[in-house]
C-alpha cells in the first residue's frame, strides 16, 4: 500500500443530509481515515449553530458533502459554505447526485454549478481547493420521478461505496482529483440553478401533504433537518423554508405524505389561464412598464408563488374532509406503487446483502 500523508493527520466533514446518502458518505471516509490513524470529526449541519459558524481547525482537511438540489448545492449548504469563516485549510467538495442503473452500470447524475460556485466562495475566502468529487447515490426525490427497487438501491450503494473507498484512500495519499471538471455540459445548467434558487424551490415547497393516512405523530416536524414543517389545524403544513430533502416522505410510518401532482397542476392551469391575466387587467396600471419583459419576469415570479402559497393553504384546510383528501390523494404520484417507492439511504449490513 502506498503510504499515506502524513500532513493529513486531521479531518472535518460538514455534511447536510435528507434520507441519508452524504451522512454515509461522511460515514465512509471517517471509516478509512480512522483506520489509518487520522483524527475525523463529523458535523452535520443541520444541527449546529448556522449563522455563527465556529473557525475550524487550520490543520483539518475540510471535506463538504451534500445532495444536488437543482443542479446546486441546496440553499442550506450554499448558505454554510459562503458564511464560511476564512481560513488556509485544503477542501474537498463532494455532492452525492442521481444515479441510476443500466444492467451493471450505475449511470451518473448530474452536478451542475454545484462545484463552481462553491469552489469561488472557498477560493475567496483563502481556501484550496484539492479535490472535487461526485458520488452518485440513488435519487430519492419521487416528486419528479419513480423510485428505484430494492437491489437497484443496494447494487449503487455498494459500487458508490467502492468508489468513496478508493477516493478516500488517494486523498489520504496526497493526491488531487479534478476529473469532475471533465463534465462540461454542467455549467449550462446556471440557468436553471438560477431558476431553482429563485422560484423553483418554494414551488416545490408547496406539493407536500399530509394525508387522512397520516397519525400524527410529529416524526415529521421532529427530524425536519430545516424545521420546515410546523402543525396548521393539527396537521403537518410545509412552509417555504422545505428543501425538499425529501427525509419526511422516507421516514413517515404510514406513508401518509404525497405530492399532489394533480393539484399543483392544476393550479399551475388555473394560474396560467386565468390569475395572471386578471392581475394585469386589474393591477397592471400600477407597475411601471408593465410590458416590460424584464419587469415581467420578476413581477410574474412573485405573484404566481404569492398565490401558490393562498392555494396550498386552502387545499390543506379542505384536506379534513375525507372526500377531498382522496381526490388529492389519488391525483399523487406517489401514491401509487409503481411510482411512490419510499427511500432511506442503506445500512451497512444492507448494503453487503446483494447477490453480485
Amino acid at each position: 500500500m502506498k503510504a499515506i500523508d502524513r500532513n493529513i493527520e486531521k479531518i472535518s466533514i460538514y455534511y447536510f443530509t435528507g434520507t441519508g446518502n452524504s451522512k454515509n458518505v461522511a460515514s465512509w471516509i471517517s471509516g478509512i481515515a480512522s483506520k489509518d490513524g487520522v483524527d475525523c470529526r463529523l458535523f452535520n449541519i443541520a444541527t449546529i449553530d448556522r449563522l455563527n459558524i465556529s473557525n475550524p481547525d487550520p490543520d483539518a482537511l475540510i471535506i463538504f458533502i451534500s445532495p444536488v438540489h437543482g443542479f446546486n448545492y441546496p440553499p442550506v449548504m450554499l448558505h454554510f459554505i459562503a458564511r464560511f469563516p476564512k481560513g488556509r485549510n485544503r477542501v474537498v467538495l463532494m455532492n452525492t447526485r442521481a444515479g441510476m442503473l443500466i444492467g451493471k452500470f450505475v449511470t451518473p447524475g448530474v452536478s451542475g454549478i454545484t462545484f463552481y460556485l462553491s469552489s469561488l466562495f472557498l477560493k475567496l475566502k483563502g481556501y484550496g481547493i484539492r479535490a472535487l468529487f461526485p458520488v452518485n447515490l440513488p435519487s430519492n426525490w419521487i416528486s419528479v420521478h419513480p423510485g428505484l427497487n430494492a437491489r437497484t438501491v443496494r447494487y449503487i450503494h455498494k459500487t458508490e461505496r467502492d468508489r468513496v473507498y478508493k477516493f478516500t484512500r488517494g486523498i489520504l495519499e496526497g493526491k488531487s482529483d479534478f476529473k469532475a471538471l471533465l463534465e462540461l455540459y454542467d455549467i449550462l445548467l446556471l440557468p436553471i440553478a438560477v431558476l431553482y434558487y429563485l422560484v423553483g424551490r418554494f414551488m416545490i415547497a408547496k406539493t407536500y401533504y399530509a394525508s387522512s393516512d397520516c397519525n400524527k405523530c410529529g416524526l415529521c416536524i421532529k427530524e425536519c433537518p430545516v424545521k420546515a414543517i410546523i402543525k396548521v389545524d393539527n396537521r403537518p403544513f410545509w412552509t417555504f423554508r422545505c428543501e425538499s430533502c425529501m427525509r419526511c416522505m422516507g421516514s413517515c410510518p404510514k406513508k401518509a405524505i404525497e405530492t399532489g401532482h394533480g393539484f399543483t397542476i392544476g393550479f399551475c392551469v388555473i394560474f396560467s389561464m386565468f390569475l395572471i391575466g386578471l392581475f394585469y387587467k386589474y393591477f397592471g396600471l400600477y407597475i411601471y412598464k408593465i410590458e416590460n419583459e424584464t419587469v415581467k419576469s420578476i413581477v410574474e415570479p412573485l405573484i404566481f408563488l404569492i398565490l401558490l402559497g393562498g392555494w396550498y393553504r386552502i387545499v390543506h384546510y379542505f384536506n379534513k374532509y375525507r372526500l377531498f383528501d382522496r381526490m388529492v390523494v389519488y391525483t399523487s404520484l406517489t401514491k401509487y406503487k409503481f411510482w411512490g417507492r419510499r427511500y432511506k439511504a442503506l445500512t451497512p449490513e444492507n448494503i453487503d446483502n446483494i447477490d453480485d
